[in-house]
């Protein structure tokens, strides 16, 4: 299979930046002494996760419940669902996994808490939960200064029946924000990951210490993970206790917020989408554009810190350089709007590849990954994991 076979629009993933990307955050949780638990919603692929495991990963952080059971099915033995679960209905698909792997999931409410303990007491052995952290994100999750939230809430996991506090855990999406107040890029990627490990760590002191000598910094689990802030991460310890776990996810792929933020460079970034010119206009006002096939239902509506506007257009996929005179800046659901400057020469028919600004949402709209080396098709991968 070459690219010209492909009908559009086609998600490609090139095999040697994927590759180089999975090494490089494999090495970086070598070289921090901490388990690699990659974010599967990234890619919700089978055949990628695998090849994380073959790589050194342990275990798999998903969203959702289908993620967890495609995993499941798959042979995988340990999932956690770092997502604050709830419902009686969803617990009860988490708790017909367990024979089959070791599950985990997140509570950040006593309410949470009481209602999965409804469901595990009359399991034959506990389930492990996390307590959800928020450190400055601003979502879901005990704020880590409020340590008597905190400890509250550790007490009541405590006494319900059917759970086990296994440890903490926190996605520092704060480090999707860029700098701020004068920062560069770099300074503000520095920022994000030493408040996501010391906070967190602030967080577990204070449960040991509330709790005494019932908690043990050797097997209590402190998990946490964005791709920007895990380009600057680097663990430390306070008070016996140590990050053990990362869960980055679009550091598979990367992507144009990622390129943006400065946590990849554009070549970094292994996914990109293969789209057709599929009109040429010039309006009244003179301006110049093209209409790909591919709109929000692949590109997404997602921007972030520094991006410009909906993709990267590439003049050259080989070495990732991006078209100095395209520019994706609007999407309907198929139609890809992009402004032409004067003198660049494009037809209906062109195809073009832009990296989009979200890998995480590109992928879960799509149904097929084509893996390619250059313009040659090498594999084509099933999105196994997409519902809830």
């Amino acid at each position: 299979m070459t690219l010209p076979d492909l009908s559009t629009p086609a998600l490609l993933v090139e095999q040697s930046r994927l590759e180089a990307n999975l090494a490089a955050m494999q090495a970086k949780a070598d070289a921090n002494d901490v388990t690699l638990r990659p974010h599967a919603k990234t890619h919700k692929s089978v055949a990628l996760a695998r090849r994380q495991r073959d790589r050194g990963a342990a275990g798999l952080t998903v969203a959702t419940v289908r993620e967890a059971e495609t995993f499941v099915d798959a042979g995988f033995e340990d999932v956690r669902v770092a997502y604050p679960v709830t419902g009686l209905d969803t617990h009860e698909r988490l708790q017909s996994l367990r024979d089959e792997a070791t599950i985990s999931f997140t509570v950040d409410t006593p309410a949470g808490a009481e209602q999965a303990s409804a469901v595990y007491a009359e399991a034959d052995d506990s389930v492990d939960v996390l307590i959800e952290v928020d450190v400055g994100h601003g979502r879901c999750g005990v704020h880590w200064s409020d340590e008597d939230a905190a400890g509250t809430l550790a007490q009541r996991i405590a006494t319900l029946p059917g759970l086990q506090l296994a440890g903490i855990l926190t996605h520092a999406g704060q480090a999707y924000d860029g700098p701020s107040d004068g920062e560069t890029r770099d300074e503000a990627l520095r920022r994000a990951a030493r408040q996501e490990r010391d906070r967190m760590l602030s967080v577990a002191s204070a449960l040991s210490e509330a709790a005494g000598s019932a908690l043990d910094p050797g097997a209590f689990e402190i998990s946490i993970g964005s791709t920007p802030s895990m380009a600057a991460f680097e663990n430390a310890e306070r008070d016996g206790f140590r990050v053990t776990e990362i869960r980055p996810g679009n550091y598979v792929m990367h992507d144009a917020m990622q390129v943006a933020l400065g946590a990849a460079a554009l070549d970094d970034c292994a996914l990109t989408v293969l789209t057709t010119v599929i009109s040429t206009q010039t309006k009244p006002d003179g301006s110049h554009h093209a209409f790909v096939d591919a709109g929000k239902k692949v590109f997404t509506t997602d921007t972030g810190a520094g991006t410009d506007g909906y993709g990267v257009a590439l003049a050259d996929a080989a070495s990732m350089q991006p078209h100095p005179g395209l520019r994706v800046d609007r999407l309907s659901e198929e139609h890809g709007w992009l402004t032409v400057d004067a003198g660049v020469d494009l037809e209906v028919g062109d195809r073009l590849r832009i990296v989009p600004n979200h890998a995480c949402v590109t992928v879960a709209n799509q149904d097929r990954l084509h893996v390619v080396d250059g313009d040659t098709g090498v594999d084509t991968w099933t999105v196994d994991a997409r519902g809830w």
